[in-house]
C-alpha cells in the first residue's frame, strides 16, 4: 500500500507536534509503521492522503455509529453554523438535548454538558466528593476515564499502549486517593472499602471496558458493585463515554438493568464533535454550581454546533430502535467469521464482544481483566494489524482499544473483513 504522502506528513508533524499526533495512540507506536493521514470519510469508509480506501472499525473511537458524514448530522451542522459557531450564552437547543437524553437514559433527571469525556469524568468525581464529603474513590486496572491526574493510575488506553507505569506530573498527593482493583474482582473492592470505611466517595467503572480491549463484566459484577455502594453510602459512577447510546438507547444501565448514581457521556452525544456530559438525579446534580457549591464551568460547554450534531444523531437512534438490532446482527456475523477465519490458521484467539463493541485477543485464555488482556500475544497482534491494513481494513492500532461497528457496514464489507483476517492471520504467524 502506497503511503508516500502520509509518510511526508508524519515526518513534518513530528517536527511541530509532540510525537507527530494530537492524541498518543494515533502515532502507531505500539504497532510500528506510518499512520495513514485521513483526508475524508463517508459511510463505512476512510480515504487517506494517498487515495487509499479503508473499511473503518475505529469510527472516530466510537461516535460514528451510523457511519461517517451521516447526512442528517451534516445537514444540521450546515444549517446551524450559519448562525455562528458559539455564543457563550444559553440556547433552546441545550434544553432539547437535555430533554432527549433524559428521556432515553434511565435513572437520570438532570445533565450538565461539558467538552470531553475526560472533563465529564473528572467533574463526576468532584461532584461525588462534594456530595458525600469524602475523597477516596475506586477505579479498575485497565479502565481509562480520561487524562485528569487522579485517573492516570493503572490506566488503560494510550497509557497502557505506551507502557507508562507512572505518569510524570501526577502528584503523589493526588494519586493516593485513587484506589485500584482488578476488573471483575468484587473481593478486592470489598477489601478496599473495608480498609477505608468512612473515606470512599465513589466507585467509577466502565460497565463494559473498552480501554484494555473490549472486556465484558462477569455475571454479577455490576450488581455486586451496586450492592457494595448501597451498603456503604458510596456513589456508583458508570463511565458510559463509550457504551452510552451504543449498547442500547439507554446505554449499559438499560442493557444490564443496573442503576448508576452518576453517568458520564461523550463520543456519540456529539455526533463527531468534541463533547461530553455527566448526569444523575436532581438530589445529586443540584450540588453543581450555580445551583450548588461544587464548581464546574466551561466556555464552550453546550456549544451549538456540538449540540446540533449530537441531537441529530441521538434523534436518529431514538426514532429508529431497529438500528440496535441491525448492529447486533452485523457484529454477531463478524464475530463468528473472525473466530473461524483466524482459528482456521491454527491461531488461538478470543473474540470479546458486547453489542457493537469488539476486540480480538491472540491468547488461549479468556480475557476478563487487564492482566489477561496484557497477557495476549502483542507481537502477533502487530503483524495481524498490518496485514489487515495492507488489505484496506482500518483497525485500532493497539490491542488495548475496542473495535467499533457502524450501521453503515454492509454484508460485503463484513465478508471482506473476514476474508482479510484469514490472510492476515496466515502472514502474522510466519
Amino acid at each position: 500500500m502506497n503511503l508516500t504522502n502520509s509518510k511526508q506528513l508524519f515526518q513534518h508533524a513530528q517536527q511541530i507536534i509532540p510525537g507527530g499526533v494530537n492524541s498518543p495512540v494515533r502515532a502507531f507506536k505500539n504497532v510500528g509503521g506510518t499512520p495513514p493521514f485521513i483526508r475524508h470519510a463517508k459511510g463505512a469508509y476512510l480515504f487517506d492522503e494517498d487515495g487509499n480506501q479503508y473499511i473503518d472499525y475505529v469510527n472516530s473511537w466510537g461516535p460514528m455509529i451510523l457511519g461517517h458524514a451521516y447526512e442528517p448530522v451534516i445537514a444540521a451542522i450546515r444549517e446551524k453554523v450559519s448562525g455562528s459557531s458559539s455564543f457563550g450564552a444559553p440556547t433552546a437547543l441545550e434544553n432539547k438535548m437535555a430533554d432527549l437524553i433524559i428521556g432515553m437514559v434511565p435513572h437520570i433527571e438532570m445533565i450538565r454538558m461539558v467538552n470531553s469525556g475526560t472533563e465529564a469524568c473528572m467533574s463526576a468525581i468532584r461532584l461525588a466528593r462534594g456530595y458525600t464529603g469524602k475523597n477516596k474513590f475506586i477505579k479498575f486496572e485497565g479502565c481509562y476515564h480520561g487524562h485528569a491526574d487522579m485517573f492516570l493510575v493503572n490506566a488503560g488506553s494510550g497509557v497502557a499502549t505506551l507502557h507508562i507505569q507512572q505518569v510524570p506530573g501526577v502528584p503523589e498527593a493526588v494519586a493516593q486517593d485513587t484506589l485500584t482493583a482488578p476488573y471483575n474482582n468484587l473481593t478486592k473492592v470489598e477489601e478496599l472499602v473495608a480498609a477505608y470505611p468512612d473515606e470512599m466517595a465513589a466507585i467509577i467503572v466502565e460497565p463494559v471496558a473498552g480501554n484494555m480491549g473490549c472486556v465484558l463484566p462477569n455475571n454479577g459484577f455490576l450488581k455486586g458493585l451496586r450492592k457494595i455502594c448501597d451498603d456503604h453510602h458510596i456513589l456508583l459512577i458508570f463511565d458510559e463515554v463509550m457504551t452510552g447510546f451504543r449498547l442500547a438507547q439507554g446505554g449499559a444501565q438499560e442493557l444490564f438493568g443496573i442503576k448508576a448514581d452518576l453517568v458520564t457521556f461523550g463520543k456519540i452525544i456529539g455526533g463527531g464533535m468534541p463533547v461530553g456530559a455527566f448526569a444523575g438525579p436532581k438530589e445529586i446534580m443540584e450540588h453543581i454550581a450555580p445551583a450548588g457549591k461544587v464548581y464546574q464551568a466551561g466556555t464552550l460547554s453546550g456549544n451549538p454546533i456540538a449540540m446540533t450534531a449530537g441531537y441529530a444523531l441521538l434523534k436518529a437512534l431514538h426514532d429508529n430502535p431497529g438500528i440496535y438490532t441491525r448492529l447486533e446482527e452485523k457484529a454477531t456475523y463478524l464475530e463468528k467469521g473472525l473466530k473461524e477465519a483466524i482459528g482456521s490458521e491454527g491461531i488461538l484467539n478470543q473474540v470479546n464482544r458486547c453489542g457493537s463493541m469488539m476486540s480480538v485477543f491472540f491468547t488461549e485464555y479468556p480475557v476478563t481483566d487487564f492482566v489477561s488482556s496484557s497477557g495476549a500475544n502483542n507481537e502477533l497482534f502487530k503483524n495481524f494489524f498490518h496485514g489487515m491494513l495492507d488489505q484496506g481494513i482500518y483497525l485500532p492500532p493497539s490491542s488495548f482499544e475496542s473495535w467499533f461497528i457502524s450501521d453503515a457496514l454492509t454484508t460485503e464489507d463484513l465478508d471482506k473483513t473476514i476474508n482479510a483476517s484469514k490472510i492476515a492471520a496466515e502472514k502474522a504467524k510466519s
